[in-house]
């Protein structure tokens, strides 16, 4: 039987060591009772789309492993020459195989899949698709992290997605020398990204972000953690449905609701002077 080509584009492949540390931190964080309350068989995470080198997977099994000692995770790239790179580095728990959003596990299911810095390149209409097409691919608790971060992985965010949908926006600064929250829009993953306009919810969400940055100008002289922690409280206060609390905000993470920033949403803040 002919194998399957794989589904999707090969990606630019760029990719540095630590650069997801920000989202792996949340995966063995909030997320981590994804992977512990898998039962029958160790949770498999997918590292889809992983780039030139495999080192982004081998982080996350080692991150992962402090949560889950049997997880599985599978680096799946569209470039043969990239898997067989990976395949370098495979050890139990840790394997390489060429596919795409098809997401080729023997007919297994994966419990996470984490996608960062792959759909950039595509066009926004073509997002729910893909979504779909892993999200087909998962157990019915698991979960799709479609993220987006620059080369040293100062700026993320990623969307989490369940089966039925999207459920929230996570924004992630590395907080030295920050001068306002808004700089992340230049990492928005492709389904808001082109969003960041007049009229459009996450468009007030970084607005409002600035804004409570502005006034909490005070607090920077107790650090800017504490400014963060300020803001942070002060986008809770006036509306926004944060889902994480200050134990996240002290990471420079903040974690929305996704109705409140989704495309076409109407604004869940409060945009009072």
């Amino acid at each position: 039987m002919a194998r399957t080509r794989p589904v999707g584009v090969i990606t630019r492949g760029t990719t540095n060591p630590n650069r997801l540390r920000r989202c792996d931190r949340w995966l063995a964080g909030p997320a981590s009772w994804r992977l512990r309350g898998a039962v029958g068989t160790p949770p498999i995470v997918v590292d889809l789309g992983y780039g030139a080198s495999p080192v982004t997977a081998v982080e996350l099994h080692d991150r992962l492993c402090r949560v889950r000692s049997d997880v599985e995770v599978v680096g799946i790239e569209i470039d043969p020459e990239r898997v067989a790179a990976g395949q370098l580095l495979a050890t139990p728990g840790l394997s390489f195989r060429r596919g795409g959003f098809e997401v080729p596990l023997d007919g297994r299911d994966a419990t996470v899949v984490r996608a960062f810095n792959v759909l950039r390149q595509y066009a926004e209409d073509e997002v729910a698709g893909a979504w779909a097409a892993v999200c087909s691919r998962l157990v019915p608790d698991g979960l799709l992290v479609d993220g987006t971060c620059d080369e040293l992985g100062r700026l993320a965010t990623w969307v989490a997605v369940e089966p039925s949908g999207p459920v929230s926006l996570s924004l992630s600064w590395h907080l030295r020398g920050l001068e306002q929250p808004s700089i992340i829009a230049e990492r928005l993953p492709k389904a808001l990204i082109h969003r960041n306009v007049a009229g459009e919810a996450v468009h007030d969400y970084l607005t409002d972000l600035d804004r409570h940055w502005a006034r909490s100008a005070s607090h920077a002289a107790y650090g800017v953690r504490q400014r963060f922690l300020a803001t942070a409280q002060a986008m809770r206060d006036s509306g926004w449905p944060l889902l994480d609390g200050p134990s996240r905000w002290r990471l420079g993470e903040l974690t929305v609701a996704w109705d409140a920033v989704a495309p076409g949403s109407t604004s869940a803040g409060h945009h009072g002077p």
